[in-house]
């Protein structure tokens, strides 16, 4: 699978360029923070596909006992990396997480493009609105938790790994659910969208009490 890498060099690129070009911090680190989720999703493909085959699981196997595992690791790596060294605040923390993950979700769904061809609108629309949303919602649910539970000390290591693990627990059902047929695909690619638009909104509310 040697074009994942010639797609993610031609992605990168101009990612990487305009990261350059970009006047001031913050828009350079959104372009930075979207171009280590692409970064992440290709080391993901790499670590998977091995420990599948060392595992001796077949594809759709390593889809749902490996994947979710790595990549939802994988996704977080970036991210807490940047809290420990910048100790950035809480809103930027959020907003790296959640762009680490739509460019993981992005480059994901290029290659997924690049593979399965893009005939079909409608079903490109269910993947974009599905998996996409799916990589989105389990970011945010690691970003708010981690925007709540950093400032506590004694809670960052326990409430980490506990977010970690719910996010592989969403991702394996959304992978277990996406394979079936019929109504449980439905409700498999239903659910991440559903998901953040909850997310969001708990949040937007949470955030306008705290306000006043």
């Amino acid at each position: 699978m040697n074009y994942i890498e010639n797609i993610f060099v031609c992605i990168a690129a101009p990612i990487l360029i305009s990261a350059l070009c970009l006047r001031g911090s913050r828009r350079k680190a959104y372009m930075v923070f979207l171009l280590l989720g692409m970064t992440a999703c290709l080391l993901s493909s790499y670590i998977s596909s091995f420990t599948g085959a060392v595992m001796g699981l077949d594809r759709i196997s390593t889809s749902f006992e490996v994947s979710p595992v790595v990549e939802e690791i994988m996704k977080f790596m970036p991210a807490l990396f940047y809290l420990l060294v910048f100790e950035p605040r809480r809103e930027s923390a959020l907003n790296s997480i959640i762009l680490i993950s739509a460019g993981f979700a992005t480059f994901e769904n290029v290659c997924y493009l690049t593979e399965n061809g893009a005939s079909s609108i409608s079903h490109l629309l269910i993947r974009g609105f599905g998996t996409g949303a799916m990589h989105i919602a389990c970011g945010m649910i690691v970003a708010w938790g981690i925007y709540y539970l950093w400032d506590k000390l004694y809670l960052r290591a326990a409430g980490t790994i506990g977010l970690i693990a719910a996010t592989i627990a969403y991702h394996g059902i959304f992978n277990l659910l996406v394979t079936q047929s019929g109504f449980a695909a439905f409700i498999g690619y239903m659910i991440p969208l559903a998901s953040a638009i909850i997310i969001y909104y708990v949040s937007y509310r949470v955030s306008e009490e705290a306000s006043f």
